[in-house]
């Protein structure tokens, strides 16, 4: 839900599959900049940790004039992104891959893969060795989650060193989770609502 260390600048992923020409399935993720003190944008305390590439990535000019929209996106490379950190995913008709465990287990393990790649990942070339996978086991359910004001039961990853995931069944067809890296909890309400469109 929205809140003042995170700032929604609509980047969001959408993917699809179809089966026979129909919709079967649908996702969308949504990333988030985080702001650790968002009165004081210019605070060296908003900068997010870059090593010595990443730091000179943005000042990197190419040959040609970049379009305005990706001058916001270089820009943005400067700050914490929780990336991919909110996915609502629906299935025409669900089966055991889309159970909400399942998709919050493999939520975590996308953003660990990709997002954590220094320290949980084995080799630079796909697909990915995560070393110290989460898996079902790691799963509690009759979690309290709150989604549009509403508590209702979900499910928690709370045993990874890096990421705290959130999983809640909105309906038969659709669930919500959530990858959130452990170290911009303290600057996070826990909550969901409806992304204004």
């Amino acid at each position: 839900m929205p809140q003042p260390h995170l700032e929604d600048w609509g980047a969001i992923g959408v993917g699809s599959g179809t089966r026979n020409g129909i919709l079967d399935s649908c996702e969308a993720s949504i990333s988030y900049t985080l702001w650790r003190n968002p009165d004081e944008p210019d605070d060296p305390a908003n900068l997010a940790a870059l090593d010595e590439q990443e730091r000179r990535a943005p000042e990197m000019e190419p040959p040609w004039p970049r379009p305005p929209w990706l001058v916001e996106q270089v820009r943005r490379m400067r700050y914490p992104t929780l990336w991919e950190c909110v996915r609502t995913q629906w299935s025409r008709e669900p089966g055991a891959s889309d159970a909400a465990q399942t998709l919050l287990v493999a939520h975590v393990n996308h953003v660990l893969a990709n997002r954590f790649r220094h320290s949980r990942v084995g080799g630079d070339d796909p697909p990915y060795a995560l070393s110290g996978a989460v898996h079902q086991r790691c799963v509690e359910s009759q979690v309290p989650v709150m989604v549009d004001g509403t508590t209702r039961n979900g499910f928690r990853i709370d045993t990874d060193p890096h990421v705290y995931g959130l999983a809640v069944a909105l309906d038969a067809h659709t669930v919500l989770t959530a990858a959130l890296p452990r170290d911009v909890l303290p600057y996070l309400e826990i909550a969901f609502a409806v992304r204004p469109a």
